[in-house]
């Protein structure tokens, strides 16, 4: 199913004050060159993970200025009426190449290439950047803590915590970064991702005892449901869901206090009471470094909402959407501390014979220039994404982007993965400029 929110709504007032001025003034139809890439990671990061460009490529094939659109355009004169007859007519007839999703990438890493007209291409920067600046760094606090999680099961939860649609994308960034379900029923109809749930504490308060709300909650959904248990008393909440339910209990879930510890005491409690195989699901308000420091613990699922939405601290990736050529001619902006290099670019990810990634290469690419000579273990990252304003046939999909991420993890060097801040995985290095 594809997402449905990919429409003009999302372009910004000055990009058709730019459109307007250049279609009056024939610049409009020179052919351009746009980039997407970041100057910087977040602070205390040491790569980043391409999310949201399946949805991107939905986004730009339903890219339309309907009928309500321009008459609300024409109603709050925001643009004149030659303008408004081009949008009317509006389709995306260019090109793209990009890193694919799962794709690590790094400062100065060329994430994606818009070639087409002006107008075409500069209309697009606002829904571009929004989806890949949240998805991007959703995907990154979720790989974070998937790898602090050590193969164990973690579950995202967090749609309570941020916008409905931001929920949705949220939950497909944390599936694609190795989460194994959502709680969001829409994200599993819309994206094909396992979903999961338990109940909430107003259940259980809901019943006149802690044992009628058990009792029901089994005979509804057998025992391998999982029972909030840390309602009331946590220690007589696992003594009364073994009794309801029996030694096939599923899981308990606990949500407050030190989880921890918590954790141990109800792993000793359920093995007292037969119930060895009760799996132990924690959750409040977790983060990847809350979970590295329950390694040692036995748990057995992780469920987490708000520090995933919002990408642990980082709800954005800062990245920018830049004019980097024009008519074949590069152009540069020399601003202060938001310098650009000129050209159309590519990366060559050189690699160890063992597969580890050494450095990130930069380059020009075009007609009359040549890449960097590859290794036997070296790789281009750029993917052909849409050709002639079409996408590209037989693109990975999001089980094959949700592997490859897993595969670029393994190359990074072993300090690429720490929690703790430091310099990027690998360098970049910038060639041909």
């Amino acid at each position: 199913m594809t997402d449905p929110a990919g429409t003009a709504l999302r372009t910004d007032h000055y990009e058709l004050t730019m459109l307007s001025s250049a279609l009056r003034d024939g610049t409009a139809h020179r052919h351009c060159v746009f980039e997407v890439f970041t100057r910087r990671l977040p602070d205390g990061r040491r790569y980043g993970v391409v999310g949201g460009m399946g949805r991107l490529l939905d986004a730009v094939e339903n890219f339309r200025f309907d009928e309500g659109v321009l008459e609300a355009l024409e109603r709050d004169r925001v643009c004149d009426r030659r303008t408004l007859e081009w949008l009317a007519n509006f389709r995306f007839t260019g090109d793209i190449d990009g890193y694919p999703e799962g794709e690590l990438y790094f400062p100065g890493s060329p994430l994606l290439t818009v070639r087409g007209t002006f107008a075409e291409a500069v209309l697009l920067e606002t829904v571009v950047l929004s989806i890949l600046n949240h998805d991007s760094a959703v995907v990154a606090a979720a790989t974070r803590m998937a790898s602090a999680a050590n193969g164990r099961r973690i579950i995202e939860m967090g749609s309570r915590r941020t916008h409905e649609e931001s929920a949705v994308a949220s939950a497909r960034a944390a599936y694609l970064a190795g989460f194994t379900a959502t709680s969001n029923l829409l994200a599993g109809a819309r994206y094909g991702i396992p979903t999961a749930g338990t109940s909430a504490h107003s259940f259980t308060m809901l019943h006149d005892s802690e044992r009628a709300a058990f009792e029901s909650q089994v005979a509804a959904l057998g025992a391998d449901t999982t029972l909030l248990v840390d309602t009331y008393d946590i220690t007589e909440g696992i003594d009364t869901a073994v009794e309801v339910a029996g030694t096939d209990l599923g899981a308990v879930r606990i949500d407050s206090g030190d989880v921890g510890a918590l954790a141990r005491q109800a792993r000793e409690q359920l093995d007292s009471l037969g119930a060895t195989g009760t799996r132990i699901v924690v959750s409040g308000d977790l983060d990847e470094f809350a979970i590295a420091s329950l390694r040692a613990e036995p748990v057995d699922v992780y469920g987490v909402g708000t520090s995933l939405v919002t990408g642990s601290g980082h709800p954005t990736c800062g990245m920018v959407y830049k004019l980097a050529e024009v008519d074949g001619r590069p152009v540069v902006k020399r601003s202060s501390h938001k310098e650009s290099r000129g050209g159309s670019k590519n990366a060559l990810r050189r690699h160890k014979p063992t597969g580890t990634a050494l450095e990130e290469v930069v380059h020009r690419n075009g007609p009359g220039i040549e890449p960097p000579e590859a290794g036997p273990h070296d790789r281009f990252v750029q993917l052909p994404l849409v050709r002639g304003g079409e996408r590209v046939e037989n693109l990975p999909g999001l089980e094959d982007n949700r592997q490859r991420l897993r595969h670029a993890l393994v190359s990074l060097p072993w300090e690429g993965l720490k929690l703790s801040a430091g310099e990027p995985a690998i360098p970049t290095v910038f060639e041909n400029f």
